[in-house]
C-alpha cells in the first residue's frame, strides 16, 4: 500500500457547522494535512472515534431503557387517563428522557468533534 502522503497531500472533512430552520445541516469543510498529521494526532483522532462510539452504545441504551413511551405522554397529554401500570411505565421513561436528552446533546459534540478522523480515514482507505 502507498504511503498516505503519496496520494494526496490534504484530506477534506465536513462537519456540522450550524442548523437551518428546516433541519438540515450546512456544513463547514475542514482540511486536514495528512502529511503533517503526528503519531500523538492519530492518537488523538482515535480516541475520539472510541468516545463516538461509546457515546453511540450510551444513546441507545438510553432508548431502550426509554422505551416507546411517545403514544402514552400523548394520551396523558390528551387528557386521557391511564392505568396504574401504564403510569409506572410512563413515570419510568421520563426519569429516563432527561438522560437521553443530555446524552443526545454529548453525542452531537463527540460527532463534530470526530469528524477530523473522518477526513484522515478518507484519504488513507482510498486504496
Amino acid at each position: 500500500m502507498a504511503s498516505p502522503t503519496a496520494k494526496s497531500a490534504n484530506a477534506v472533512s465536513e462537519k456540522p457547522a450550524a442548523s437551518t430552520a428546516a433541519g438540515a445541516e450546512a456544513r463547514e469543510i475542514e482540511t486536514v494535512n495528512v502529511s503533517e498529521v503526528t503519531p500523538d494526532r492519530v492518537d488523538d483522532l482515535f480516541k475520539e472515534l472510541k468516545t463516538l462510539l461509546s457515546t453511540v452504545e450510551k444513546l441507545q441504551k438510553a432508548r431502550e431503557d426509554v422505551g416507546d413511551i411517545k403514544p402514552l405522554l400523548l394520551r396523558l397529554l390528551d387528557g386521557e387517563l391511564l392505568s396504574g401500570d401504564e403510569l409506572e411505565q410512563l413515570k419510568g421513561g421520563v426519569s429516563g428522557l432527561s438522560k437521553l436528552v443530555k446524552l443526545y446533546s454529548d453525542y452531537q459534540q463527540v460527532l463534530e468533534r470526530a469528524q477530523p478522523a473522518r477526513a484522515l480515514l478518507d484519504d488513507v482507505l482510498k486504496s
